[in-house]
């Protein structure tokens, strides 16, 4: 079965597979989420390293159970035959009420189905005060009309 776009990508199927995870992302649903990668996908996000739709599974519920209000906006910087690099940026805020916006840059390799066989993610974390967020949207999906990072300077 097939997870299109499929590679080789071009900008317009890059920025597409980059916003479908995107949207994927902010569903909060990480079977639904697991989906996009290969059943043996590997990754490694920030120190931890995962194989597989079940490790996958796992995570994404642990994130998102300290992550709270989540919403992320991905953005692509470059792409070649199988592989995209994104740039992305993501807020939450934890239990206590803290908000944060955490910034990074993931490499992605897909398999010929179009699934993510590869997720290489680098992230930092910087507190911010409320009044300083720029996600603003209901929870779920950006708005097509939001801004994207560029736009936002990030």
């Amino acid at each position: 079965m097939q997870k299109p776009p499929v590679p080789p990508f071009t900008l317009e199927t890059a920025i597409q597979k980059a916003r479908a995870a995107e949207d994927a992302w902010n569903s909060r649903e990480p079977e639904k989420v697991s989906l996009a990668y290969t059943e043996d996908s590997r990754w490694r996000n920030r120190s931890e390293f995962l194989q597989g739709r079940a490790e996958i599974v796992a995570f994404l519920q642990r994130k998102w159970s300290t992550e709270l209000e989540y919403r992320l906006i991905k953005e692509v910087w470059t792409f070649a035959e199988n592989r995209i690099a994104v740039r992305f940026a993501y807020e939450w805020h934890d239990q206590f009420g803290q908000w944060f916006r955490s910034y990074g840059n993931e490499n992605w390799q897909f398999a010929a189905s179009g699934h993510m066989e590869l997720r290489v993610a680098s992230i930092n974390d910087l507190a911010i005060e409320e009044s300083e967020r720029k996600f603003h949207w209901p929870q779920g999906r950006r708005p097509d009309d939001h801004a994207g990072l560029s736009d936002l300077g990030l």
